[in-house]
């Protein structure tokens, strides 16, 4: 990579980490989500998770990525059910050594935190904001324990909201 290109790829990075630290907390705060849950695998990248990846990651989420947004007291905690760090901004919450299935631990990291509502992308009337598929959808859903999945929600609100920002 040039110079040029590593300069902007950390001011990119940049930018995006005030966006998540600043829009985020908000677009959550007016949809009424305590969790939001963006969930993509290799070739099928949701829209709005595609656009939280740091500049250089070529547009691809890689195997399984999913990015997890929980709102607590002090602030918008973020991480990723994933192999590794997404990027600065999303430190890894597994480690498949330890539980092979990211949607186990995902499923576990939302019963620890309880929220009351969690949102995913899933809209029928703005498409950037339905990308969660029906297969990772099922597979969420499967792995929830049914006092959660009754709080799976649509996020086109924050979707749509983090899209036109």
């Amino acid at each position: 990579m040039t110079p040029d290109l590593r300069i902007r790829a950390e001011a990119q990075d940049r930018l995006l980490g005030a966006r998540l630290d600043k829009l985020v907390p908000q677009l959550m705060e007016r949809a009424g989500l305590d969790a939001w849950v963006l969930a993509a695998r290799e070739y099928n990248e949701d829209p709005v998770l595609r656009t939280m990846l740091p500049a250089t990651w070529l547009g691809t989420a890689r195997r399984r990525t999913i990015l997890l947004f929980l709102r607590t007291p002090a602030g918008v905690r973020r991480m990723a059910v994933a192999r590794y760090d997404v990027g600065d901004a999303f430190p890894s919450a597994w480690d498949p050594e330890l539980r092979p299935d990211p949607w186990s631990r995902l499923a576990e990291l939302l019963a620890e935190a309880d929220p009351a509502r969690i949102g995913i992308n899933s809209s029928a009337v703005f498409a950037l904001a339905d990308g969660l598929s029906a297969s990772e959808r099922e597979e969420l859903m499967a792995h929830l324990a049914p006092s959660l999945a009754g709080r799976v929600v649509s996020a086109e609100s924050a979707a749509s909201g983090w899209i036109s920002a």
